[in-house]
């Protein structure tokens, strides 16, 4: 496969065609950002300026982002915000619970930013929403993406405990690329996490993990990564284009193309997961009801 690029981005390069988008007009925005504010919750689709974040809010979803929206990690790529982090709240997972409720939904994915400052990195309170978030609407799909808990396998355990349906912990790039990228995270690592999600599970948890492209990977490291995701028994992928969210942040290096996303698709699929979303606007909850969760 040859990789179609641009040439090397400079920071906040105007987008190529296919990355521009009309921002949806809809009463559902409002209302959606309406519902959140008065129950004060945190969103990654604000926090992290996801691209996505007009379409999502517009048709009524949301990924909602716990323990606060401060993180303890610095990583060259995302947006949220790097401070001291406030005392957990202890009405939270009540309020995300009311939340899933009120916007109808069925499928609902949780995140958080990292709490390093914790002995638990927050995974209790992970399983405190995943409760709440089940007593308050039955029936509903619960995905996760946790941080990788510095790999500690009683939070990994809490958090498995409360039986999500879907485990997400992202590998987010290549090996060679995560000292740069990823503050503190370690590319073995995150395999230990997902690979400890699969066998520590009392029921068959579907797991999955994310890639963003355009850091300077090559085709070789991208397909990998892919491999060593499968051999940690990773189940879904996610592959999208890395957009620079602030001049402060890593540039984009390369603009990959659609054309590439659909063939990394195919390879991904013939490697044996069982679901690849993979596409310029990808992200790791863009979408993600679409997967259907077999049922025993």
């Amino acid at each position: 496969m040859t990789v179609e690029t641009t040439q090397a981005a400079t920071p906040r390069q105007r987008l190529p065609e296919w990355l521009r988008r009309p921002l949806p007009v809809s009463r559902t925005f409002a209302k959606t950002q309406g519902l959140l504010d008065e129950l004060n919750l945190h969103t990654v689709c604000e926090s992290a300026k996801c691209p996505n974040h007009w379409e999502c809010w517009s048709k009524g979803t949301a990924t909602f982002m716990i323990a606060g929206d401060r993180c303890t990690r610095a990583c060259g790529f995302c947006a949220v915000s790097v401070a001291k982090p406030f005392p957990l709240e202890t009405d939270e997972p009540a309020r995300v619970a009311e939340a899933t409720a009120r916007m109808q939904l069925k499928h609902v994915v949780i995140t958080a930013v990292a709490r390093d400052d914790l002995k638990d990195g927050g995974s209790a309170h992970f399983a405190q929403t995943i409760s709440a978030v089940r007593t308050r609407n039955p029936g509903i799909v619960i995905e996760v993406l946790t941080p990788d808990f510095n790999q500690k396998s009683s939070a990994i355990q809490a958090v498995l405990d409360a039986q999500p349906e879907i485990f997400n912990h992202n590998l987010e790039t290549v090996r060679r690329l995560t000292p740069s990228v990823r503050s503190r995270a370690m590319y073995d690592r995150s395999l230990e996490v997902l690979r400890s999600a699969k066998a520590m599970a009392t029921y068959p948890v579907v797991t999955k993990s994310g890639l963003m492209l355009g850091l300077g990977e090559t085709e070789t490291e991208i397909l990998e990564a892919m491999d060593d995701l499968r051999k940690a028994q990773c189940d879904i992928l996610t592959i999208g284009q890395y957009l620079q969210p602030t001049g402060s942040h890593l540039p984009v290096v390369e603009y990959i193309p659609p054309s590439t996303f659909d063939t990394l698709r195919k390879q991904a699929q013939e490697k044996g997961f069982i679901h690849v979303a993979s596409g310029p606007m990808v992200r790791s909850s863009y979408h993600a009801e679409e997967f259907k969760v077999p049922t025993a």
